[in-house]
């Protein structure tokens, strides 16, 4: 089965930083104001960039340990989603992600993570280079993608397995 992901192009990132604003003043409040990104820029060297953002783990640990249930998946666009009302700022979610994906936006009092804008990521739109594409993966093929986008930046990283219901390699 496939569904659109977020797909992530380090070689192509210039690091312009046009999806974070893109982020940021799509989720403000206020014209004003920007929100805090839900996508990060980092470099890691002279022309090594990449954008990172919340992965939509299909077992998220965030949602995982929300005493609240609080972290929801929309059904149609896959995203998990910060229900606000049920959120009691236990900050267990910022915790648990291994990937630091997840925030809490003091300005505004509230947990912010990648929601995918509702099926119309702003990074993916605002990217001049196309380092972010919204693009349909089959599930079956997300290891396999993300094993060829981390490839160039890790050198010596080992075949990616996709895991079984058990959490154990195929």
């Amino acid at each position: 089965m496939a569904q659109k992901r977020l797909i992530v192009t380090p070689s192509r990132c210039i690091a312009c930083r046009s999806c974070e604003l893109a982020c940021a003043f799509v989720h403000a409040k206020t014209l004003s104001e920007p929100a805090l990104p839900r996508v990060r820029v980092y470099s890691f060297a002279e022309d090594q960039n990449m954008a990172v953002l919340c992965l939509q783990c299909e077992e998220a640990a965030c949602a995982t340990v929300c005493p609240t249930e609080a972290l929801v998946r929309n059904q149609s666009t896959g995203a998990i989603e910060v229900m606000q009302e049920r959120c009691i700022h236990c900050m267990a979610c910022p915790l648990a992600c291994p990937f630091g994906n997840i925030y809490f936006e003091e300005k505004v009092n509230e947990i912010v993570k990648c929601d995918l804008c509702k099926g119309n990521p702003a990074c993916a739109l605002f990217c001049p280079t196309k380092a972010l594409e919204y693009a349909e993966v089959p599930s079956k093929d997300v290891p396999r993608v993300t094993a060829a986008v981390l490839r160039p930046i890790i050198p010596g990283l080992p075949p990616i397995q996709p895991l079984s219901k058990t959490g154990t390699g195929a």
